[in-house]
């Protein structure tokens, strides 16, 4: 097994295409085809399955892939340090569920660094797409929310991936909602005010199940509900549709404009938003700011 065949088993998955893979690597399709199966081979197992309709990834595969990320990320570090540098920008990367406030303390942070050092890249994305960048290695952080429901299950798949949450600071539940909604002038709402309008909810792919949602409350049955996938079609639909979402009562009016609003929900039930890192490894000194920078939120929720 060479650090060669490593990166090439990457490209061939991120290309979705032994031809596409070839194309990026320089190399012929059939040179390229012949070193992944004589991995495979070597390692005993099959990292793809290959049809007339293209390549899938097995489950052995994927978690081949996963060790096989990382130790071309240490490489690539490594080299970036000790090889290339001063020629190359350090590089700083967050994956988040869809939390306005975790972009803004990224702005905060990229405005203090600059570009000019280092190379940013900021995700909003699934919940388990967050956890599987952060195991990877393509993040450094990613933020999430825990509670009583999800914790047992995002626990237990953090603890076998060699993760660990950290906590920043604990929520109550508010409804986020537009100003124009007839219950944005509320102090205090319940699900049964609710029941009128519709409840948006992230999309989460295959891992579409409650304890995966970024929404408390997952397995209240609402009258109705949309599933959306980015923020800005969120905030449309609460426009549009007079719809709504649970949150942590955070808004950002930099980003999100001052058409928005929070109102506090009826309920006992707490959120703990934090962050998720490998264990065992420090944060770097943009990883540690950044933290520094969530945790400033901690006095919305005083």
């Amino acid at each position: 097994m060479t650090l060669q065949q490593l990166k090439q088993v990457i490209a061939v998955a991120d290309c979705g295409s032994m031809n596409e893979a070839a194309k990026h690597l320089f190399i012929t399709q059939p040179s390229l085809s012949a070193a992944i199966k004589e991995l495979e081979k070597e390692i005993g197992l099959d990292i793809f399955l290959r049809s007339n309709r293209g390549i899938v990834i097995t489950a052995e595969g994927e978690e081949f892939l996963g060790y096989a990320r990382q130790i071309v990320e240490q490489y690539q570090l490594m080299e970036d340090k000790y090889v290339n540098a001063g020629t190359r920008k350090k590089k700083f990367a967050v994956s988040m569920q869809h939390y306005t406030f975790a972009v803004e303390a990224f702005i905060q942070l990229a405005r203090e660094f600059g570009m000019d050092t280092y190379e940013f890249a900021v995700k909003e994305t699934k919940t388990i797409e967050v956890i599987n960048d952060v195991k990877n290695q393509t993040s450094e952080v990613g933020v999430i929310y825990m509670n009583d429901f999800n914790n047992k299950v995002i626990g237990k798949i953090l603890r076998e991936d060699s993760l660990e949450f950290i906590p920043l600071f604990d929520c109550d539940i508010y409804v986020f909602m537009s100003k124009q909604n007839p219950m944005a002038k509320k102090k205090l709402i319940t699900l049964e005010d609710l029941k009128n309008y519709p409840c948006l909810s992230f999309y989460q792919g295959e891992h579409n199940s409650f304890y995966f949602a970024e929404e408390v409350l997952s397995t209240y049955d609402y009258k109705q509900i949309i599933k959306c996938d980015d923020r800005a079609t969120a905030l449309n639909l609460m426009v549009g549709l007079n719809g709504y979402t649970m949150c942590s009562g955070i808004i950002c009016q930099e980003l999100n404009g001052d058409e928005y609003t929070t109102v506090k929900l009826d309920t006992t039930e707490k959120m703990t938003i934090g962050y998720i890192k490998k264990k065992k490894i420090p944060l770097s000194e943009l990883g540690e700011r950044y933290v520094a920078e969530l945790k400033k939120y901690s006095k919305q929720q005083l």
